[in-house]
């Protein structure tokens, strides 16, 4: 009898006990970018893809080890890629009339074969200038009485205005897109809790010296948009967000303000699914602008800036400076089927999270 309680108790123990994991950043071998890359995506461990403002992108099937050149599209600056599988996938460009030397109009390609062959992807609609960012959400259904899945997209654009948004409801068969003008001016990214729910990154001017950080929530699909987060400093945007769960979240506040003694960067935070968001500090350093942010549970995560990397264990109240690399963009991070979590974060150069 003493046996089986004390085997129930070790029982118990194991599976309710949260044993804390070491993880570390190694920066990957990749060709060598002059500045800022701006996205990374991975379908499993082995498998992604990465994109530049030179056009180009690269894939690997060996978890970064080796990267194959796919494409090299002069003219074109890709800004965002994801992947629904290891064939179909779509990359967004930024469009003209921003950064130099850019003449591609069109803002997103698709590609069925893995990323070997890309094409123009048609949509209707309002005229996108550019995209940021994509999202998919995976919805389970039943189909004929098997477990089937509809891929919904969302892709959203762009830094220097105008605000457009591009939605598929059936795996990116087809497209529609609107604009979100009438909401914000300036769309860096998007994060979709379902097909109906979610929240855009986003500025309230295209012009800089007047903008403020704004967040924007929807919860019919991208249709319409509430405010739910604005600053009320000037030279101001959000960028990029993390949401390690339905309810909590962070995104990364930028701050242009070209006063030296304006110091303070900052991070929004919410526990309420995207409701309400309260600022939390990061550093007092205005040479540490906010890119990329990652969250790998609601506590541990890491923010990417201009010179350095940063990781919080406790939700943002306290951060230490890591090795990010420079402009570290974006940071995703992934969770197996067994629960083991991997990561990847772009910026001048790639790095890779591992587990000690």
């Amino acid at each position: 009898m003493k046996n089986l309680f004390f085997k129930t108790l070790l029982l118990f123990i194991f599976t309710n006990v949260t044993f804390s994991q070491n993880f570390y950043w190694t920066k990957l071998e990749t060709e060598v970018y002059p500045g800022k890359q701006d996205d990374i995506t991975f379908v499993d461990e082995n498998t992604g893809w990465y994109v530049n403002g030179f056009g180009k992108i690269f894939h690997t099937i060996d978890g970064g080890k080796m990267w194959e050149k796919q494409l090299e599209q002069k003219g074109s600056f890709f800004r965002s890629v994801a992947f629904l599988d290891k064939n179909i996938g779509f990359v967004g460009t930024v469009g003209t009339d921003y950064f130099p030397n850019v003449s591609d109009t069109i803002p997103l390609y698709g590609t069925k074969d893995g990323g070997k062959t890309w094409k123009p992807v048609p949509y209707k609609g309002s005229y996108v200038k550019g995209l940021c960012a994509i999202d998919i959400v995976k919805e389970q259904f039943i189909n004929h009485g098997n477990i089937d899945y509809k891929y919904h997209i969302y892709a959203v654009g762009r830094v220097g205005s105008p605000a457009n948004i591009m939605v598929s409801h059936d795996s990116g068969e087809t497209w529609t897109s609107h604009s979100m003008n009438n909401v914000g001016k300036m769309l860096f990214d998007i994060k979709m809790f379902d097909k109906n729910t979610g929240i855009t990154c986003a500025a309230t001017s295209e012009d800089i010296s007047s903008s403020n950080a704004l967040i924007l929530k929807t919860i019919d699909g991208g249709k319409s948009w509430k405010k739910v987060y604005q600053s009320n400093r000037p030279f101001e945007t959000t960028w990029k967000a993390s949401f390690p769960n339905q309810k909590i979240g962070y995104v990364t506040i930028q701050s242009y303000n070209p006063d030296p003694t304006i110091k303070q960067q900052r991070v929004a935070k919410t526990i309420d699914g995207g409701e309400t968001w309260q600022e939390i500090n990061l550093i007092e350093d205005a040479r540490s602008r906010e890119f990329g942010i990652g969250f790998i549970d609601e506590n541990h995560g890491f923010v990417g800036t201009m010179n350095s990397g940063f990781e919080t264990k406790d939700g943002g109240v306290s951060w230490s400076k890591i090795d990010l690399g420079m402009a570290c963009n974006k940071i995703r991070i992934y969770k197996t089927n067994n629960n083991k979590i991997y990561g990847y974060s772009i910026g001048v150069n790639i790095f890779k999270l591992s587990i000690e």
